[in-house]
């Protein structure tokens, strides 16, 4: 036993006195000499290569290594052959490398260990070599001290750390260099009271430094070295215990022939042996509490995790020792470690113990203290974790089935349900442990000889059955099949047995499985099924199939087989005995799709065919479900396959099947038809019933021979002109009419149509186009959303798109949804998706599955809405219509955030700016529908209000950070913002703010999304929509403007070189980067003349001609004056830049910047002459002044309030309305509270922005 005594090695650098060693020699304190400042070059002392085996010559050798050994330690030389350039390469066996060493230690101990030393200091990154005078004459904290100094801080990186097969690598021959130093060293050199005083000292205080590479390279390298000292402590252990052996067998013998010299020998060497012991467990104790006892809480995750790891080895080797309850604390503690990592460490130490049988009762105190922690880790966050805890969990159960308590096994049970694979497989094997495996071992022999229901497995099998039922909160037979796959292949794939147990009648005693067992047998049965045919994991489960190796492939195809040869016979009559239950019909008619077809023809299994088609045409006679019915057609569908010799036969049961179903339904719809609103229900249920039957096999068979679409196309004729027809009927005439006019495009596609063809179809789908548009107003809301699907479907089957790949042919298909319809559509999505939940519970009111029919409800308008959005991104409906989407993004955010995001994205890509124009629309319509309800004055403290501008600033984050990609975009919708808020004059007045002035403040949030020469251009676009009147207000009303105002000058108050780059000359630009800014308080001299301009300026783009720009008065180059006069346009025409131009004309939506800013120039010219014109009275020298400064502040003056202490009281007053970045609100701090999306978005999109959810 270690002794708890001993003295440990403590590193007094706190009180500036060197390391003492208790058990070795005292080194004097002596102060460097100032050598460690001279150049150093990195070799190892007294040896000219790691990998040589020749050893040192004597160190009195004046011509041989001891000369220069000390010249390297002087730094006067470089060898590259040190112990870590060697190590670091793995060339040479690391025996000889030792072997090397040692044999220097014995010429020269302390070259040797100065060697070793310079090794730990290389290992850690540092760039400093020990000398020999830093050796002897500086005490360890010194040394450690002096070489943090040197140590690199340019990277954080150091060899454990780095990345790369070389580094890994030397990491593994770094732990091995120290494992095989101590075994060379076991039986002399480590009982010298030299070296391992030496290495334990320097590591004690390398471990207990700041630098996190010293810290870690020395730990890691003192638990190897700890680990090695437990082998030879057990080594000497064994040996002790032989020698105490031995001397009781000799000392037994009678007197004659007892040796006393042996017995002198043996007694010397059990006492040399308890000396040695008693060495290394000081050894052990100096390391773990010098070091392991303060490291294996340390800061870094990585030192935590190494102690844990090491401290798992030291009690599997020397259990006696170590696993006791004085060593187990550490790994319980650290269990609760915050880092993943750690707590992986723990548990996998852990299960090296509880592996071994033996060990248990030493582990029975630790398994009560912390079982429940363990437990608990099953849920862990971290999947390697939670995985690793239910294994462990699971070697507990074997151990003792005692120490866990039901509660805690359940905790475990429901795990086989997780997304995660490795989870459920590890859970799966904890319920294989508990429930089926077998104990007694007579009893295991005697039903081994038994078949069928009472063999082993049939117990088994009804004890899963029960298992499966009883787990109430999930309901995924394959997810449980999946978890038990890899531990229970055996009770899985007994299908003889499971068959039994569902055809043959209980024997005496036996309890008779109830409805809802063989229900849940059958649904397990079929999962094993699917699970052996496939070999991949369920749906949901792993990221895909993978690739089978040959020893995989070849176990699929054995199952397939064993499969098939078992249930070819025992399908049918299975069939048979459920004929009438629809949910176990529906689940055994799954199985012939994993059958080998072959089997019926090469095996002469050809009237279990006829059995098999049999059954089904009385399945399908039988029942009207649609589960059951999709079942039927599938199972047809897979027997008509053209690769299998059986199709002719299939083929022709079927058509005999189709042939009956179409002459009923005639018939059928004819007396329907005939009596009209007279018609009784059985009149009713003969069309609706052979309805469903024709509709299911049409989505899976090519019916058009029998002309489905005529009859389907009178039921819908006749329900919207008398509106009687039932809603049932309609929506299945709907369906089966869709699939004729598919079935009908596949034909033309794949074949050489002709024209007639194509004129015939194209009547059909207009025709029948027409009779869902007509639908859209049924009073039944089943046909108004069938109708919907079905026309989005066929707008989007039917677009553009249909001609691409060389299909041009297929033009006169191509139908193009007009307004009208396209109204309809939105009408649709707006009445029927955005919907408050409110409305809906109370239609749901008093149903018992009031939640799952709401998560239904809400996956159907989802899909609704996913429909409509195909016809967005497609362009096939027009942009604009999807401002009424996005407007209800935030409102809707749990419900369709993740669709309305995802067309937003889709729609940018399509077209840039007509999506800023949609989105700029969509807050105008929230605008708006805000006006009508709290009239003009709204409140813009109202959460109305906030609501409209959080939608604004979510649309602005979706532009990005690249602002050069959306700049047009971004301006454009700027230009329709300030065109909407002075749309429309107040009709009380100039003098009184517009009606939708108030937008601005919407306006502001995607201000910072312009660039800084974009925002001049906008500003100046503004300007020409204000007033002098306006200018001057500050009032409550007019603060939406002056934000905005604001916000434009925000970053866009630089110099005119941003925004006229590559016209100035570098000195202008360098004589302009030295001007600085006026100050605020300064009144310029020519600020009446600039305010005065904005008065001769009309709304217009028109500028006042007749003046003539001087020369010279800007540091910015001007243009040619012929030039600029082209952009001026006429007093009659319209303004480039206006909405009929920018709504008809491309070319000029992308230069409508480049055109406000050449505008923009020529307005600045003429305000400089204007304003040359009026300074000529008042002298050169202020002439010059004036327009000077005006060329600094071109735009800004008119914005600058004439006093600045009104401008403060306005900032303190209204810091919201002024600061565009604000901090992150509620609603953005909530969104990612949001409850995840259950459903995905269709199979029409992927949507890159979901949640991701764990279970854990």
């Amino acid at each position: 036993m270690i002794n708890s005594d001993f003295t440990v090695l403590q590193d007094s650098s706190n009180d500036g006195q060197g390391d003492t060693v208790s058990l070795g020699m005292s080194v004097g304190e002596l102060d460097d000499s100032g050598e460690g400042k001279g150049k150093k070059k990195r070799g190892r002392p007294g040896k000219q290569g790691g990998a040589s085996k020749k050893a040192r010559k004597s160190p009195v050798d004046k011509g041989g290594r001891r000369q220069n050994g000390v010249a390297h330690q002087n730094g006067e030389g470089a060898e590259a052959g040190t112990l870590f350039e060697v190590v670091k390469q793995g060339k040479s066996a690391m025996q000889c490398v030792i072997d090397d060493w040692i044999e220097s230690y014995k010429q020269d101990r302390d070259l040797a260990l100065l060697d070793l030393i310079n090794f730990f200091i290389h290992c850690s990154g540092c760039k400093g070599t020990v000398r020999i005078e830093m050796f002897r004459n500086m005490q360890n904290a010194e040394i450690i001290r002096k070489m943090t100094e040197e140590f690199d801080e340019d990277s954080g990186d150091y060899p454990l750390t780095m990345a790369g097969p070389q580094w890994k690598k030397f990491r593994y021959n770094f732990c091995e260099f120290i494992i095989v130093l101590i075994r060379q060293c076991q039986y002399s050199i480590i009982y010298d009271e030299y070296m391992m005083d030496t290495v334990i000292s320097l590591l004690t205080g390398l471990s207990d430094s700041q630098v996190r590479a010293f810290r870690h390279t020395s730990t890691l390298a003192a638990m190897k070295l700890m680990t090695a000292l437990v082998n030879v402590a057990l080594n000497l252990s064994i040996n002790q215990d032989n020698t105490q052996r031995q001397y009781e067998t000799e000392r037994n013998k009678v007197a004659g022939k007892r040796a006393n010299e042996k017995l002198e020998l043996l007694l010397q060497k059990r006492k040399e042996l308890q000396e040695n012991q008693d060495e290394i467990e000081n050894m052990m104790n100096s390391i773990f509490k010098g070091i392991f006892v303060h490291r294996y809480r340390d800061a870094i995750a990585e030192i935590r995790a190494i102690c844990i790891e090491e401290i798992g080895v030291w009690m599997k080797l020397y259990s006696d020792a170590f696993l006791n309850d004085s060593y187990l604390k550490y790994v319980g503690w650290t269990l609760h470690d915050r880092q993943g990592e750690v707590r992986l460490k723990c548990l996998k130490a852990l299960q090296t113990l509880y592996t071994n049988r033996e060990l248990f009762p030493k582990l029975e105190l630790f398994t009560n203290r912390f079982k429940d922690r363990i437990v608990s880790m099953t849920l862990d966050k971290e999947y390697d974790v939670a995985v690793e805890a239910i294994r462990l969990v699971t070697l507990i159960l074997h151990d003792s089935e005692d120490a866990l308590s039901n509660e805690d096994c359940e905790n475990v049970y429901h795990l086989v349900y997780s997304a995660h694979r490795p989870v459920a497989v590890a859970a799966g094997e904890f319920l294989h442990r508990k429930l089926f495996s077998r104990h007694d071992p007579q009893a295991e022999e005697a039903l081994a000889k038994r078949r069928g229901r009472n063999s082993p497995n049939g117990n088994l099998i009804r004890m899963l059955v029960l298992f499966f039922l009883e787990s109430e909160l999930h309901e995924h037979a394959a997810y449980l099949v999946d978890s038990l796959w890899d531990s229970s292949q055996d009770l899985l794939k007994d299908w003889d047995c499971m068959v039994e147990l569902l055809l043959e009648d209980p024997v005496q005693g036996e309890e008779v499985m109830g409805d809802r067992h063989e229900s849940a047998l059958i649904e397990l049965m079929v999962c094993t099924i699917r699970q052996a045919a496939e070999a991949h994991p369920p749906v949901g489960r792993g990221t895909g199939k993978r690739v089978l190796t040959a020893k995989e492939k070849k176990t699929q195809i054995d199952d397939k087989n064993k499969l098939t040869e078992q249930l070819i016979v025992a399908l049918p009559m299975l069939l048979s005995k459920y004929q009438t239950d629809a949910e176990k019909v529906a689940n055994l008619l799954h199985i012939p799709q994993f059958f080998d077809l072959e089997v019926y023809s090469s095996g002469r299994m050809e009237k279990h065919l006829d059995a098999l088609l049999k059954q089904t045409r009385v399945v399908v006679e039988k029942h009207t479900e649609p589960e059951v019915l999709e079942a039927c057609s599938k199972t047809y569908s897979i027997l008509c396959s053209e690769e299998y010799t059986i199709m002719n036969r299939v083929d022709i049961a079927r058509s005999q099947l189709i042939d009956e179903l179409t002459d009923r339904f005639s018939h059928s719809v004819e007396d329907l038809l005939q009596e009209g609103d007279e018609a009784d229900d059985d009149d009713i249920y003969n069309v609706l019933s052979t309805l469903k039957k024709l509709t299911a096999f049409h989505n899976a068979h090519d019916l058009t021979k029998w002309d489905l679409f005529k009859n389907c196309y009178r039921l819908l004729k006749m329900g919207i002109e008398q509106g009687s027809m039932p809603e049932q009927i309609a929506v299945q005439a709907l369906q089966c009419s869709h699939y004729s006019i598919l079935w009908q495009l596949v034909k033309i596609t794949e074949g050489s149509p002709s024209k007639d063809d194509l004129v015939a179809l194209r009547r059909v789908v207009k025709s029948f186009l027409a009779v869902c548009q007509q639908c859209l107003s049924n009073v039944n809301t089943p046909v108004k959303e069938q109708a919907f699907m079905l026309l989005c479907d066929l707008l989007m089957i039917f677009s553009h798109q249909l001609v691409s790949g060389s299909r041009e042919a297929l033009q006169p298909l191509i139908f193009n949804p007009d307004t009208t319809l396209q109204n309809e559509l939105l009408t649709f999505v707006l009445d029927h998706v955005f919907i408050d939940q409110d409305d809906e519970s109370q239609s749901m009111e008093g149903d018992e599955e009031d939640e799952a029919n709401k998560i239904e409800a809400l996956h159907k308008r989802r899909n609704l809405l996913a429909a409509f959005s195909k016809l967005v991104i497609f362009d096939i409906v027009d942009m604009a219509a999807a401002a009424d989407i996005f407007k209800q993004y935030m409102k809707y955010y749990n419900d369709y955030g993740d669709i309305i995001k995802e067309t937003l994205s889709k729609a940018r890509q399509m077209d840039k700016i007509q999506c800023a124009k949609t989105l700029v629309l969509s807050l105008q319509q929230l605008f708006n529908e805000l006006v009508q309800d709290q009239g003009p004055n709204l409140d813009r403290t109202s959460s109305h209000v906030s609501g409209i501008k959080e939608l604004a600033r979510r649309f602005a984050l979706t532009f990005g950070l690249d602002q050069i990609k959306t700049r047009e975009a971004v301006a454009t919708l700027h230009k329709d913002g300030i065109e909407f808020a002075f749309k429309f004059p107040n009709p009380k007045g100039p003098e009184f703010p517009p009606p939708s002035l108030a937008f601005l403040e919407v306006l502001c949030e995607f201000s910072s999304k312009l660039l800084r020469q974009d925002k001049k251009t906008v500003h100046s676009y503004l300007e020409k929509f204000m007033t002098e009147y306006m200018m001057e207000r500050r009032e409550d009303v007019w603060l939406p403007l002056i934000a905005y105002r604001n916000s434009l000058l925000t970053g866009g108050d630089d110099d005119r070189l941003s925004v006229t780059t590559g016209s100035t000359t570098s000195k202008a630009s360098t004589v302009r980067s030295k001007r600085g800014r006026p100050a605020q308080q300064k009144k310029r001299p020519d600020e009446e003349s600039v305010e005065g301009s904005w008065v001769m300026r009309n709304d217009s783009l028109q500028t006042p001609g007749g003046l003539h720009t001087p020369q010279l008065t800007s540091t910015v180059l001007r243009e040619n004056p012929r030039q600029a006069a082209e952009h001026i346009p006429d007093q009659d025409s319209s303004e480039p830049g206006s909405e009929p131009d920018f709504m008809h004309n491309p070319q000029m939506q992308m230069s409508w910047l480049d055109q406000q800013q050449k505008m923009d120039e020529v307005n600045r010219k003429e305000r400089g002459g204007m304003n040359y014109m009026k300074s000529r009275s008042g002298g050169v020298r202020q002439q010059v002044r004036g327009l000077m400064e005006d060329d600094a502040e071109p735009i800004f003056e008119d914005v600058m309030m004439s006093s600045r202490g009104q401008l403060e009281d306005m900032n303190e007053d209204f810091e919201d309305t002024m600061v565009i970045d604000l901090p992150p609100s509620r609603n953005r701090r909530e969104r990612a509270e949001l409850r995840p999306d259950f459903f995905d978005s269709t199979a029409i999109m992927e949507d890159d922005s979901g949640f991701g959810m764990q279970m854990f």
